[in-house]
């Protein structure tokens, strides 16, 4: 398939050199020790006495620790205990422990308490206090006092609840980690090229992989193998689509068989290397035939779509004022649009989200674009009336000077592009 890398004006171009895109080992460790103080330093800001984080995604943000990382996302079988001031106890996986041993982020490793039905059947009760104890104790060995605010999230209610009867406050812990992410710290950057550069070769693979007669997950399984062959973690969703399936969005990847002269669609959603997110949307034409003129209309509005709003990423500017000054999209294919302008990602999607115009009043929130944020611009172009769709979807940072660098780096296809 012929390609081309398009480049965008005012926008640093991606960056290839291995120097850029893979922290060294020093840099890792001082990452991982970066990333624990922008923790410690959210809650601090709002005088959260300590997090108690399930979340596979803030435990390895705050700790480094990574450990099955989908089954933790379903069961509270591990967690991290990260005070504001004070020791990390990361309790692990029985058998687990060795795991994180050498972090330099945590200073104890203790057996977790498994908090769910699924480990306790009627002991539910009993094994949920005997938790809250352990904690109850760090929180006050770490400073803590009847009264203060402990964060808690992606645990069972009965674990807040346990908390609570305890003498503390409890919150949310979503909100500190969230802002913490949000901002990179230094040399974050090369975690989320390296994840990029990675996929984009997967991709690449996954592109080549696409003809008539090939089913949808087929074709998708290729970008799943080379991932994996390359330490990622996971695909977050299941969005590559053919054909009529292109329209609505978010149709996931089936065994339709794909058909000469239809458009394919994907966004990659990779938990990839160092855990980031490798975050991009590219339309393919299957095929060696042309594309036809409605074919390259779509393809065109969504890239000029997100080249108009990526234009208008800046340090400073508020959500609100971007809604407002993004591109137009037509009315006959606002029904279908997708449901944010821009999201923020980094380990995955993350804040801010940033919706459209019509949709602010709605659903929408303010807040200022900043230095250190990464930022994904998003486009889907699908006439309310069917057909086809097409979705494209970049990957920038906001750099410390001010200036917005591309992180996403991969072709689009000629001939959807056309002139």
């Amino acid at each position: 398939m012929t390609t081309t890398a398009l480049q965008y004006d005012d926008i640093l171009p991606p960056a290839h050199d291995p120097a850029l895109c893979e922290p060294t080992s020093a840099e890792i460790e001082q990452i991982l020790c970066d990333r624990l103080a922008a923790t410690r330093a959210q809650l601090k800001a709002r005088n959260i006495v300590a997090a108690v984080l399930f979340d596979p995604t803030h435990v390895r943000y705050a700790t480094g620790s990574r450990n099955m990382q989908v089954y933790s996302a379903r069961n509270p079988a591990r967690y991290a205990f990260v005070p504001a001031e004070g020791p990390v106890v990361l309790f692990e996986f029985s058998g687990c422990e060795h795991l994180a041993a050498d972090l330099p982020t945590i200073d104890e490793i203790r057996p977790a308490t498994a908090i769910s039905y699924y480990f306790c059947d009627d002991h539910l009760k009993q094994t949920t206090h005997a938790w809250a104890d352990e904690i109850d104790r760090l929180v006050r060995d770490c400073g803590g006092t009847d009264g203060d605010f402990v964060a808690i999230e992606s645990a069972t209610s009965n674990a807040a609840f346990a908390l609570a009867e305890r003498g503390w406050r409890i919150c949310d812990a979503q909100v500190p980690l969230e802002r913490a992410r949000a901002i990179k710290v230094p040399n974050e950057i090369k975690m989320i090229r390296s994840s990029l550069r990675a996929v984009e070769t997967g991709v690449h693979k996954l592109e080549a992989a696409i003809r008539p007669g090939a089913t949808e997950n087929e074709v998708w399984s290729n970008l799943h193998q080379h991932i994996i062959a390359t330490d990622a973690d996971y695909v977050e969703t299941r969005l590559m689509n053919s054909g009529p399936r292109t329209n609505p969005w978010f149709q996931e990847c089936s065994d339709r068989v794909m058909q000469a002269g239809e458009l394919v669609a994907l966004d990659t959603d990779v938990v990839g290397r160092y855990g980031y997110y490798a975050d991009f949307s590219r339309t393919f034409l299957c095929g060696d035939q042309p594309a036809t003129a409605t074919q390259r209309d779509l393809y065109r509005m969504a890239f000029d779509q997100i080249q108009t709003n990526m234009a208008k990423i800046a340090p400073g500017v508020s959500f609100k004022e971007y809604a407002e000054q993004a591109w137009q999209i037509p009315p006959a294919y606002k029904a279908r649009r997708y449901f944010a302008l821009a999201h923020g990602v980094g380990m995955t999607g993350e804040y801010p989200y940033i919706v459209h115009r019509e949709d602010i009043d709605d659903k929408g929130y303010d807040g200022v674009m900043e230095p250190g944020m990464t930022l994904c611009v998003e486009s889907y172009i699908g006439h309310e009336d069917g057909g086809e769709g097409a979705k494209l979807e970049e990957q920038v940072y906001i750099r410390d000077d001010g200036q917005v660098e591309l992180l996403s780096d991969y072709p689009f296809d000629v001939r959807l592009l056309g002139d």
